[in-house]
């Protein structure tokens, strides 16, 4: 994967793709006739449902320009069949040495979350060294407490 590629389900870019439609249309009409009411309340220096527009505004002008730049940049991932080793985009449960209780990350972006499910980056520590692991697998990887050991329980789409 180059720098400038971004790897993403089919299911997270269908959903990032309609959250961008939606937000540069309905959401783009909706911020303006906010502003626009605002507006005509007089004097907007001290305004605080202009000001309050004016920032949901450019925070979402910001989501816009970061979805537009990561679907321009997206790589579908399509992980058909059976998954034997740890890649981007699976969900994978882990137990750490001397823990009884497992825990399961989604390794990938971000924008893959789904509820109930923690995500970590394929670049983090922990995320290059599962990649490629089995189940059944020990790993090891340097945390900011020193090295930890982590067995890899199992392996999901």
């Amino acid at each position: 994967m180059s720098v400038h590629e971004h790897q993403l389900s089919q299911a997270a870019y269908d959903r990032l793709k309609s959250e961008l439609v939606y937000l540069t249309t309905e959401w783009r009409i909706d911020i303006a006739r906010k502003i626009e009411a605002a507006r005509e309340m007089g004097d907007l220096s001290e305004n605080g449902d202009y000001h309050a527009a004016k920032e949901e505004q450019g925070k979402t002008e910001a989501r816009i320009g970061h979805l537009s730049a990561l679907i321009e940049r997206a790589v579908i991932i399509d992980h058909e069949g059976d998954i034997d080793s740890v890649v981007q985009g699976t969900v994978v449960t882990i137990l750490y040495e001397d823990d009884d209780d497992e825990e399961q990350y989604l390794i990938g972006s971000i924008e893959e979350r789904r509820d109930g499910i923690e995500v970590i980056s394929p670049t983090s520590p922990l995320g290059e060294a599962l990649l490629g692991a089995k189940a059944g697998d020990e790993v090891t990887f340097e945390a900011p407490s020193g090295p930890l050991k982590v067995e890899v329980i199992r392996i999901e789409r």
